[in-house]
């Protein structure tokens, strides 16, 4: 048996052979440099993967609005940085709002047909584009990039297209969430809808352990209500309660950090990549309520 004393000098001996192994250092920068070497691999890594985990394109034009029956021009906008971006104009004789849509990062402006022409029917002046690197946009896709797309299309809007006497909306889904809230944050519009959308990229993935710690290595963050922090424009927030992509309670953390008038619809049994019907009362009442109560701004104020 070991007596108290005996412990007690062994426990003393081991303190001092950890304080004497302290004091020679020479191991540790090579563990610091290792460890800051693998850091930077899977940096490297993440910020490699990251386009091809956040972005779907499809390239090409599949169809148009003309497919369908609606009138459309199509656009050419020139970036800053020497992209060329497509876009469509659905111009509308007599309409309720201007509506500039920000599509989710799959497809491309084709997929997105039968959305832009339900808003044309239902009184919409539409503008859209794909972001590069989709449809036949150039480029490559990346959160950065995506913002130089908005500042082309809020200038080539303001420069180009002949002003219509009605409000200006800004209309993000999915991941155009947080495009449309940087389009805010640079031209106020006179109201935003936010479909399916979240408050940063990082929330998205929280309930993932490995993804959300691996997050913070990437250089995307899509902070949707950053970009809405000081913009009071009047928001719709529109959320599936069965979203399985962008969890419900995304949107409504969303909306509640919304700092101007706002309002929330819930969609009752929808998923993320649903189909908009021409008739569905709970969503196109809430989108004509909304719009119908916007005032669009003077002239002056453009």
């Amino acid at each position: 048996m070991w007596d108290a004393a005996t412990l007690t000098a062994a426990f003393y001996r081991r303190v001092g052979a950890r304080l004497e192994a302290m004091q020679t250092t020479a191991g540790w920068p090579t563990q610091v440099l290792v460890v800051l070497a693998l850091l930077a691999v899977v940096t490297m890594a993440v910020r490699v993967a990251e386009p091809h985990l956040v972005f779907f394109p499809w390239p090409g034009e599949q169809r148009t609005p003309q497919t369908v029956g609606v009138p459309f021009a199509p656009l050419t906008i020139a970036t800053a940085d020497g992209e060329t971006l497509r876009g469509w104009h659905l111009p509308h004789a007599s309409p309720r709002a201007r509506v500039l849509y920000f599509h989710g990062n799959g497809g491309n402006l084709s997929l997105w047909t039968d959305v832009y022409a339900g808003l044309w029917h239902q009184g919409m002046d539409v503008v859209a584009l794909d972001y590069r690197g989709y449809g036949v946009s150039t480029g490559r896709p990346s959160e950065r990039g995506l913002y130089r797309d908005v500042d082309a299309l809020l200038a080539f809007v303001a420069e180009r297209l002949p002003m219509v006497d009605a409000p200006a909306v800004y209309w993000g889904r999915s991941l155009g969430t947080p495009v449309a809230a940087y389009a805010a944050s640079r031209r106020a519009p006179d109201g935003i809808v936010l479909e399916s959308g979240f408050p940063t990229m990082r929330s998205v993935i929280e309930t993932n352990p490995i993804m959300w710690g691996l997050s913070w290595l990437s250089s995307y963050s899509f902070p949707t209500a950053a970009w809405m922090a000081d913009v009071q424009s009047p928001a719709l927030v529109l959320h599936g309660d069965r979203d399985d992509v962008i969890a419900y309670r995304l949107g409504k953390r969303l909306h509640d950090r919304l700092p101007g008038p706002k309002r929330f619809v819930t969609l009752p049994g929808i998923d993320h990549n649903y189909p908009v019907p021409a008739e569905w009362p709970i969503y196109w009442d809430a989108v004509r309520d909304f719009i119908d109560g916007l005032a669009p701004r003077r002239s002056s104020d453009r």
